[in-house]
């Protein structure tokens, strides 16, 4: 673990002159194992002198309270994040993608997570198979009743060799174009209050792992279009938030 920290911020100062890091435990569910084992990992990931914080990545049903003591422990010397993967407000949906978990764990999670003074990021997509401004709009007001902390906003793409590649190819997955991907965006950021923060605006992968969209592939171009709409609509994020 430390050496991969290591060589992470090597890469990351030369790419981009970086001078303090978060460590971030992405991949997987990185909240399921015993509490020593956790403790021990999290220690060796955030062992390094410019490390200032640290961002956990898990899912909603796999945070019992002495896991979030623990992420708490850290949080009185360090920045801390707990990123825990909604994707939509939807049951069907989550039921429909075998999420293998509902809204209700979601929002447990966040509420025991509020106790123990840790900041969470949700993980939505916009555009999943069946959904549309609806499912959105009620995705983002969860959010926005919950006062979540921040928001990672990602786009459906298909990855190649997948389930959902094989659906897409047999005509069963509808993808956004990007001007649609654009203005669902923006209708979803002006129902979250505007001190959250916004951690993300759209997905990427690697292009011999995608099967479509190809404007995924452009990922400032996207973020750029997203700031034109709201500019265009003299809008902002929170402009039309119920839970201020």
């Amino acid at each position: 673990m430390s050496e991969q920290v290591k060589t992470g911020i090597e890469w990351a100062r030369r790419r981009y002159k970086a001078k303090k890091f978060i460590v971030y435990f992405q991949a997987f569910t990185n909240t399921y194992a015993p509490i020593d084992k956790l403790k021990r990992i999290y220690d060796e990931g955030i062992d390094h002198p410019d490390v200032i914080g640290i961002s956990i990545g898990t899912r909603p049903d796999c945070v019992p309270d002495q896991v979030l003591d623990l992420i708490r422990s850290y949080a009185e010397r360090m920045m801390v994040w707990l990123e825990l993967g909604l994707q939509s407000a939807n049951v069907e949906t989550l039921r429909r993608i075998n999420r293998g978990h509902g809204v209700a764990e979601f929002v447990d999670a966040v509420l025991r997570a509020k106790r123990y003074r840790i900041n969470v990021c949700a993980h939505v997509i916009i555009g999943l198979p069946g959904e549309g401004p609806e499912d959105f709009e009620e995705t983002a007001n969860l959010l926005a009743a919950l006062q979540i902390e921040g928001v990672k906003i990602h786009s459906l793409y298909i990855p190649r060799d997948s389930t959902l590649a094989r659906d897409y190819l047999a005509g069963h997955v509808r993808l956004m174009d990007r001007e649609e991907y654009v203005r669902s965006v923006c209708d979803f950021l002006e129902l979250l209050p505007p001190h959250t923060v916004i951690q993300r605006l759209t997905g990427e992968t690697s292009a011999d792992r995608l099967l479509a969209p190809d404007w995924v592939l452009d990922k400032r171009r996207t973020i750029e279009m997203i700031e034109e709409e709201l500019e265009r609509r003299g809008s902002a994020q929170g402009s039309r938030c119920k839970f201020l």
